[in-house]
């Protein structure tokens, strides 16, 4: 089978890649190798036997190029941070999408899949119940209540205090930059897919970790900053009061998931998540990773946010799980895997940049009261 995987150079796009090869399938990568995220190994050399193209999904000619003879496509390419350039996140995230299936349309290519790389973000501040009205979708935590300390999310009905539901499909609700690119990177595909009959999945990840993982990018940083800081002796900031929660995936079981939708027509059209379903929060998080270590901690909860951040996400997989994927690593085997990667690496995390400054000169990060 011929494959094409955007991304491929990338943290998930590269176990994918591994997983098809041993599959002894013909991978084509197309990878821009963004410096912000291939920065510690700007000299990528594609696997043996595959097909590399170092250009960007923004480039209507490189599509044209990288779908030559593909079968099957893993859209794994995307624009992702923290940062205010919210055009960048469109024009990577949408358009790029978008190119894609005009290629094939216009083209008359015979891609028989399309499976997107999405994003757990596409919920927004997430969904809660609430005692007196049920299911709710709060709006996002405001700067001004966050100053104030007032962490957690209420009915947008009474205002009173809700509790946390695991995250279900249906209920998509972006607030900021990146959620709102993936949500209509998602929209976009899989009805542009039905409209020209290539079947498209799209799989929204939680947070995924494991070896390989960009150290510098700023949006998926809370095992590097953390190991940064811990062997460095530096005290462990924790933003808000860390009793906010998430879920983590470790990326095999990401790729995994991948496998599963192109074998399925079941999952044709449809939008499923790709987490572990447990919730842990920051602060149970550092300890587990101190203990890993097996070393003290110094953690500091400074009160600090960070713009758009949202409160509590973990995804419900029991969909996926239908289709007979499950999640089969856990978070101690994450922190294992990803300690034995950058040991093997030769850098000290000391040397790896940390995002807190260049955040918070940009307005990103800001004090509460």
């Amino acid at each position: 089978m011929k494959v094409l995987v955007t991304g491929g150079a990338g943290f998930i796009g590269s176990h994918l890649v591994d997983a098809l090869l041993q599959r002894n399938w013909e991978v084509t990568i197309l990878d821009s190798l963004e410096a912000r995220v291939h920065g510690l190994a700007p000299d990528f050399r594609p696997p043996q036997g595959v097909r590399f193209l170092r250009m960007d999904v923004r480039d209507k000619s490189a599509w044209e190029q990288a779908l030559q003879g593909a079968e099957v496509v893993f859209h794994q390419a995307a624009y992702q941070d923290y940062m205010t350039d919210y055009s960048t996140f469109f024009h990577c995230n949408v358009v790029g999408t978008t190119l894609l299936f005009e290629v094939i349309r216009n083209r008359r290519l015979n891609v028989r899949k399309v499976i997107v790389a999405s994003s757990q973000a596409v919920y927004g501040e997430g969904q809660y119940e609430c005692g007196r009205h049920g299911l709710v979708l709060p709006e996002a935590r405001s700067s001004e209540h966050m100053r104030n300390r007032d962490w957690e999310a209420r009915c947008p009905q009474c205002g009173e205090s809700v509790r946390p539901l695991l995250l279900r499909e249906e209920f998509p609700n972006p607030f900021n930059q990146y959620a709102l690119s993936k949500f209509s990177q998602e929209m976009a595909a899989l009805r542009l897919g039905r409209a020209i009959g290539v079947p498209t999945v799209a799989l929204r990840y939680s947070i995924t970790q494991g070896p390989r993982q960009s150290l510098l990018n700023l949006y998926s940083g809370i095992l590097r900053i953390f190991l940064r800081r811990i062997r460095a002796g530096l005290p462990v900031i924790i933003y808000e009061d860390g009793k906010q929660t998430r879920d983590f995936v470790h990326v095999r079981d990401v790729v995994d998931a991948n496998l599963t939708v192109l074998a399925s027509e079941r999952a044709d059209y449809q939008a499923y998540n790709v987490g572990s379903g447990e919730r842990i929060t920051v602060l149970e998080y550092a300890h587990r990773l101190a203990g890993k270590l097996g070393t003290d901690i110094d953690l500091k909860t400074s009160g600090d946010f960070r713009v758009g951040d949202n409160r509590h996400s973990v995804s419900d997989v029991s969909r996926l799980r239908s289709l007979g994927w499950s999640p089969t690593r856990d978070l101690g085997q994450i922190m294992d895997d990803f300690l034995t990667w950058t040991d093997g690496l030769g850098i000290l995390p000391a040397e790896i940049p940390d995002a807190e400054e260049h955040m918070r000169a940009r307005g990103v990060v800001q004090a509460a009261s």
